[in-house]
């Protein structure tokens, strides 16, 4: 099979034999793909294996079936981030997400736009206030892309597209706060910001997070995946005390 040299977003990686690791990376135009990165735990190459580096990769594989052996070049290192506890608790969670909820070899190329873009968002704008709505609609991309997506046009129960306020767990759809009325404890609150564009207070951010991350526990993130899900409770509890 020919090599495929490709940009990629590194997600994952783990150890694989006593000095090689097999990295999973987002590719834009073959999705998500994993490889056998020989010495891939040397001082040497690991710097350019952390999860959010941007890299030049080349897959090779004898047949389709085998496991490709992968070299990477760097060619952008978002490494000083990790140094700081938020922006690498967000860097964490979203390549862990990807890694864990994308089928390999499937291309999102809409996801690795985005990917790349929250990512670029992070390092741009360290402080949380200025990356966590970005956050919060990769989640919902992602969640519509693998065809869990949410529909907050109108409301669930009279059709209408005013003052939606709530989102149904069993359904995944928009309620307006009147036909929410005696009901919003069993409801998932809706940030305007999700609606409307732009930013978001606190408060809503983490009604946000919370609302995503019901979805992503429910319909893609399962029980043997609860390494990736402790991931995103490290974020939302660092983002609780930081705004506390």
């Amino acid at each position: 099979m020919p090599a495929l040299v490709t940009p990629a977003i590194v997600c994952a990686l783990r150890s694989h034999g006593e000095h090689g690791a097999i990295a999973r990376l987002l590719t834009p135009e073959h999705g998500l793909l994993a490889g056998y990165v020989r010495g891939g735990r040397s001082r040497t190459i690991r710097p350019v294996l952390l999860p959010g580096n941007a890299v030049k990769a080349e897959f090779r594989a004898r047949t389709e079936d085998q496991l490709a052996g992968l070299t990477v070049e760097m060619e952008h290192s978002r490494a000083p981030l990790l140094a700081e506890a938020l922006p690498a608790a967000a860097i964490d969670w979203a390549c862990a997400l990807t890694a864990a909820a994308l089928p390999e070899g499937t291309p999102y190329p809409t996801l690795y736009q985005a990917l790349d873009g929250l990512l670029g968002a992070v390092e741009a704008a360290p402080a949380a206030r200025g990356w966590a709505v970005a956050l919060i609609r990769y989640e919902l991309l992602l969640l519509a892309e693998l065809g869990f997506g949410l529909d907050l046009t109108r409301c669930a129960a009279t059709g209408g597209g005013e003052d939606l306020a709530f989102v149904s767990p069993r359904s995944a759809a928009a309620v307006s706060r009147a036909a929410a009325m005696g009901y919003e404890d069993r409801l998932l609150p809706l940030p305007p910001f999700l609606i409307e564009g732009g930013g978001g207070e606190w408060a809503e951010i983490l009604d946000g997070l919370r609302l995503t991350g019901f979805f992503l526990e429910r319909s893609v993130l399962t029980e043997r995946r609860a390494d990736v899900l402790a991931a995103r409770e490290r974020l939302v509890d660092r983002l609780k005390r930081a705004v506390a």
